[in-house]
């Protein structure tokens, strides 16, 4: 039987809620209630940058151009996801699914308002330790294989965002931009989801940091689901936020599960990944 509070999803960078469009039908098929969320700078929220869409294509303005999201947060990343789950929830205790970079939104919302999350579930997510931003994991020995950090444009503390260039009509970057996030994916399917990204994500969210604590996010039950095959976010970089976790927090162990899947099994295996979420209480 599974159970019935009200699943969550959260998309990370560069994507949107429709990136779960083909795993809420499942969710649902199986008795399940699921609402799909943009994150703020992403989705109805995004701002996009001037170079994106003018002619011509200037790709000295790809590295220079300040984002319009530079001024979003880690807070205000936290804070609009807040009011999401308690307008789905109706102030009572969801599911939330955080895929990739929302992952330390998901852990500051948890570690101040727990009685709202009544299950923390990371796709592939950044977990970071207590007191570190998401961001420091980048330069880690663990994120040595990092296939995204190569694509990514621009400083990213001079213009405010992790920026892809995603009006480029260079073959080598778009093809390294699929096997990055899609690799598992159809082709036709990944060139229309690429087409649907958008090019900034917010910095703020990456270099902001949460205290942990036991009667905080440390209280709330977690799971992981890794990617055995994700070039974005690899095994070994999910192997450290796990370890980190139950280290911090020993008497609430992460539950793991583990997919044979690229960066976004979402879209490579979507009704395998419903069957685990909608399993989850």
């Amino acid at each position: 039987m599974y159970a019935t509070s009200t699943l969550v999803l959260v998309h990370g960078f560069w994507h949107g809620s429709w990136c779960w469009s083909r795993v809420i039908p499942h969710v649902v098929a199986a008795g399940r209630l699921a609402v799909a969320v943009d994150l703020a700078g992403h989705g109805l929220y995004a701002r996009r940058p001037r170079w994106f869409t003018e002619q011509p294509y200037d790709p000295e303005a790809v590295g220079t151009e300040v984002s319009p999201v530079a001024d979003v947060s880690l807070d205000d990343a936290a804070e609009l996801l807040t009011a999401q789950i308690k307008r789905i929830g109706g102030g009572g205790p969801v599911t939330v699914v955080a895929h990739s970079a929302a992952g330390p939104v998901l852990m500051r919302v948890a570690e101040r308002t727990p009685e709202l999350v009544a299950h923390a579930v990371y796709v592939s997510a950044y977990m970071p330790a207590s007191g570190v931003p998401a961001g420091a994991y980048s330069r880690l020995p663990e994120a040595a294989d990092d296939q995204v950090g190569p694509l990514v444009r621009g400083e990213p503390g001079r213009i405010g965002a992790v920026r892809l260039d995603l009006a480029t009509d260079d073959a080598s970057y778009r093809r390294r931009l699929r096997e990055a996030f899609y690799g598992d994916v159809d082709p036709v399917l990944a060139d229309a989801a690429t087409g649907l990204l958008t090019p900034d994500g917010p910095l703020g969210i990456m270099l902001g940091t949460t205290t942990l604590t036991h009667d905080g996010w440390g209280s709330v039950r977690r799971t992981y689901l890794t990617c055995s095959r994700d070039k974005a976010i690899g095994p070994a970089l999910q192997a450290r936020f796990i370890a980190e976790a139950d280290a911090a927090f020993p008497d609430n162990p992460t539950s793991v599960v583990t997919l044979d899947a690229s960066h976004s099994p979402f879209l490579s295996m979507p009704g395998e990944l419903a069957g685990i979420i909608a399993s989850l209480g």
